[in-house]
Order: C-alpha cells, then structure tokens, then sequence
C-alpha cells in the first residue's frame, strides 16, 4: 500500500493486498503506453521489497481493472484499451460481473443469460423484469463496458478480520479449533484497537482443494467481547468440513459499531439518568425505583415489587387480573365473574353487578323543580 501511495494520491484498498489507483490523479500516466510501463515498474519495485509477485490490471473505469487483474493472475499485466471494453466481455461469464454471485447467476441462467453479450443484448427492461430496477439498470451498464464509480481514498471501515495461510495443511480438528480460537482474538485486538464493536461474526476456511467456505454468525446486538467471538467462531468451525486439510483460515467481524461493549448480552449500555443530573425521590421501602401510577405498592396483588412477593404461591396471571371500564369512566377491579375483562358501558340509573347505583341525592335539583 505504501508503494501504490507513491503512484497517487487516490488509493482505495479492497482488501489486505487488492487496491484501485488512480494514476491519473497522480499524473504519472497520460497514455497506454505510459501507464503499461508503470505498471510493469510497480510489479518490478513489489517484487524487490517484498519479494512477492503482484498482477497489474489498466484499464479506464474500477470494474474493467479488477477483471483485468484477474485474468493477469498469478503474475502478470493485461491493459484494456479504449473502446475494446465491449468486444472484451462479451464471451465472458456473468458471473464475471460485480454483484453477480451464485443466486443471481443461476436466476440469469435460468432466463438463458450465461455470459455479458447475452445481458447487453437483452436490453435494460428485460434486466429490470428480472432483477429489479437498482440492480437491473447497473448491470446492464456493466454489460456494455460503462462504470462511473470513482477512485474513493478515505471511507468507513465495514469489516475487521484477520486469516493466517498455513505452510503444511492442518488435519489435526482440534489444531483446527485452536487456530481459529487463536484468530478471533486477534480480531478482537484489532476491533478493540479502532474503538469499535461488531454484530455478525464470519468464518473463512479454505481446504486442501483451494474450495472456500464462508459461514456467518449474527449476534443479538454488536459486542467486542473476545469470548463472544470465539464461541461464535467455534460454532461456525461445526458446521464445516475440514476433512483433507485446511490450508487458510480467517475470522472477522461486520456490521461495525462504534462504541465499545464487553458484556455477553450484546446490547448496547444505556443510561437512564443523564450525567449529572439528580435522580428522582423514590418511594419508601423501594430503593432504586419510583412509585408510579398504578404501581400497587406493597399491597398484595398489585404491580409493584413488594405486592408481587406478598402473592406467594400465585401466578403472575393472578397477580395482574384485568379491570372492567364501568359507565361513570372509573376503573375498579370487577368483583363479578363476567364483568372480568369486559367494557360495559351503561346509562344513569341501570344497574350494574359490582356497582353502587347512583341516587337522585348526587344530583343537584334544577331550579324550580
């Protein structure tokens, strides 16, 4: 990376080794032939300080470069020129694409859409039919070639994750589980060290066959407990075949907060007082907590904590028996078995069970009556 900061001032990474340079922003290429002798020069220079071979893919947008570094692979150099973007494409696989995985690839190949031409010929509202609009419109300007998207230098982190390669392939299951312990606390080490926490937890493990899986875990809120991470860690180890060997293994964490919680309950602290600003006076015999409206108090049967114990032996159902809406608009407990949870609603002067009917003394006589 430090390297490719020589180049220009825009570097994007992508991942630990993968970046996108702008080499126009750095004004060390003008032309074709100028930016394929820097890159034959950054291959040469990485090679040199890190003893490492690197493939170097030009071309005019970010979605042309990238393919073009995958077919330079293992260590080579393709240029793209101008206005070969289309005629490069069309034989290639959709699944070549960004943002074609295996769901959207078997959708498109079921739809008789196999490799580029087949999307650019199709036309935009055939994508849009099939894919919907945000991801239709998109691909199909990628089908012909066209990718606006620019070099960006700074932005949000939305993953932490560590992964070790292994000399010999590991056959050991307990070794296994012991590497990928090992990992996921380094990976908390470093979300500590950016003052962050993470919800999903994810598992890499590539096997002797260069196969990788990929499983993932979503806690119930974000956390930077380290013992957290390697529960959940070993949980995913489950469920994956390591039969053969494993040759790679990775831990990481997304879906990135920014506060730190090392509790197991993944849920973020809250605070109900404000820093500095005195709590309210509580009721007397219950420290910590206000009497509220229709709390219960201490008597037996009501809401309240004390009320709650007093009920020894009783449910928690019986503890909270409903109330009936009387006419008047008072709330009383019904003392009759079919007034329990019901709304009756009566005129002056009828009779209600478990109601004291109004007298004509409770009201003012009219004058001249």
């Amino acid at each position: 990376m430090e390297l490719l900061g020589r180049l220009s001032p825009l570097v994007e990474p992508l991942s630990l080794d993968e970046a996108f340079v702008d080499l126009e922003a750095g004004g060390v290429a003008e032309d074709s032939v100028s930016a394929r002798a820097v890159g034959e020069q950054l291959r040469a220079v990485i090679r040199a300080v890190t003893g490492l071979s690197g493939s170097v893919g030009l071309a005019g947008s970010k979605m042309l470069a990238k393919i073009a570094s995958e077919e330079a692979k293992p260590d080579g150099l393709m240029l793209i020129e101008p206005g070969t973007e289309r005629e490069l494409l069309a034989p290639m696989s959709v699944r070549i694409l960004p943002g074609v995985g295996p769901a959207t690839g078997d959708h498109l190949r079921r739809a008789g859409m196999t490799v580029v031409s087949h999307l650019a010929d199709a036309g935009e509202a055939e994508l849009v039919r099939l894919l919907g609009r945000a991801h239709g419109v998109a691909l199909h300007r990628m089908a012909l070639g066209h990718d606006d998207r620019p070099v960006v230098a700074e932005r949000d982190a939305k993953s932490v994750s560590v992964e070790d390669t292994f000399d010999v392939d590991l056959h050991d299951r307990v070794r296994v589980r012991t590497e990928v312990e090992r990992l996921a606390s380094r990976c908390v080490q470093r979300l500590r060290g950016a003052g962050r926490s993470g919800r999903t937890v994810v598992l890499k493990v590539r096997r002797y066959d260069f196969s990788t899986l990929t499983r993932s875990e979503t806690l119930r809120g974000p956390t930077d407990d380290p013992t957290v991470v390697r529960e959940a860690a070993a949980r995913l180890l489950e469920a994956v075949d390591t039969t053969g060997g494993v040759r790679l293994l990775g831990v990481g964490v997304t879906g990135l907060a920014d506060f730190n919680r090392r509790t197991s309950s993944h849920r973020p602290p809250t605070r109900s007082t404000p820093p500095g600003k005195p709590r309210r006076p509580t009721s007397p015999g219950r420290p910590g907590r206000r009497r509220g409206r229709g709390d219960g108090g201490g008597r037996p049967g009501g809401r309240g904590t004390a009320g709650r114990q007093a009920l020894a032996g009783r449910t928690r159902r019986t503890a909270r028996r409903p109330r009936a809406r009387l006419g008047a608009g008072q709330w009383r407990r019904p003392r009759h078995r079919a007034l329990r949870g019901a709304v009756v609603a009566a005129r002056p002067g009828t009779h209600v069970p478990g109601r004291r009917p109004r007298t004509a003394a409770r009201r003012p006589a009219a004058p001249g009556a």
